[in-house]
């Protein structure tokens, strides 16, 4: 039984993978190999273009689900490329390095106030909660409403953190970016600014995000009574593996 129950689970995106061919190798070739001994500067566009591409077809077969960070990652890079190959003036990355992420915390806010908000999807979800337990313990402690509260303020704080993102990446892109987008010089900043993207802007986005999460799990236990082992997907599987 143990056995079929593993099959049926969903795998898992591997976040290193993904960061690696979303963000670093990109990058890399944008910033190292745009010299016209190396790849040359429309190839090398091209080249790290492909990269997303590519991760998010293998991704969606291989795990049949369509990836948040590889979808993110595919628009982002592609309307780069596409500023670049087109020759687009190069002011339009920081509005498009802004516009990303400001229109996802906009989706997620507006999705609050709706049946189906993203929160659920992204953080409060089967994949990394036990919802079924969860929801029946707050029925029967009658703290619904409550937690329905709880988890509304961290759909806000969620939407925060795209917009954090937002500012971040605008202010990133101001700084770098000062050639002209037909220029090599322009592939090697958008290298820079991919690269040095993980640690000014995903790394803060990160602990909001995370804070928004602890602060759920936190309304869970305050309103279920669970701890947060109790209540993360698999523990109770892995208790009794432990007890045989």
């Amino acid at each position: 039984m143990q056995m079929q129950v593993d099959k049926k689970q969903k795998k898992k995106e591997s976040p290193i993978l993904s960061i690696l061919l979303n963000i670093v190798i990109p990058s890399l070739v944008m910033s190292k190999l745009s010299d016209p001994e190396y790849l040359g500067d429309v190839n090398s566009v091209i080249i790290a273009i492909a990269f997303p591409i590519v991760y998010g077809i293998y991704d969606f077969f291989d795990r049949k689900e369509i990836s948040i960070i590889a979808v993110l990652g595919l628009v982002n890079v592609a309307l780069t490329g596409g500023i670049k190959l087109l020759h687009l003036p190069s002011d339009l990355i920081a509005i498009k390095e802004a516009a990303v992420p400001g229109l996802i915390g906009i989706i997620v806010f507006i999705s609050t106030f709706t049946k189906y908000p993203l929160v659920e999807k992204l953080l409060y979800n089967d994949t990394l909660l036990d919802i079924n337990k969860i929801e029946t313990q707050l029925k029967f402690r009658n703290t619904k409403e409550l937690f329905n509260k709880r988890l509304r303020n961290t759909s806000f704080m969620l939407a925060g953190s795209f917009f954090l993102s937002s500012a971040l990446n605008y202010i990133l892109a101001k700084i770098i970016i000062k050639s002209e987008s037909h220029t090599i010089e322009f592939t090697k900043e958008l290298g820079q600014m991919t690269a040095w993207s993980w640690v000014v802007i995903a790394l803060p986005s990160t602990i909001v995000m995370m804070a928004a999460l602890m602060y759920l799990i936190k309304g869970v236990k305050e309103f279920t009574g669970f701890e947060m082992q109790e209540v993360l997907v698999g523990f109770e599987e892995e208790k009794k593996e432990e007890g045989k």
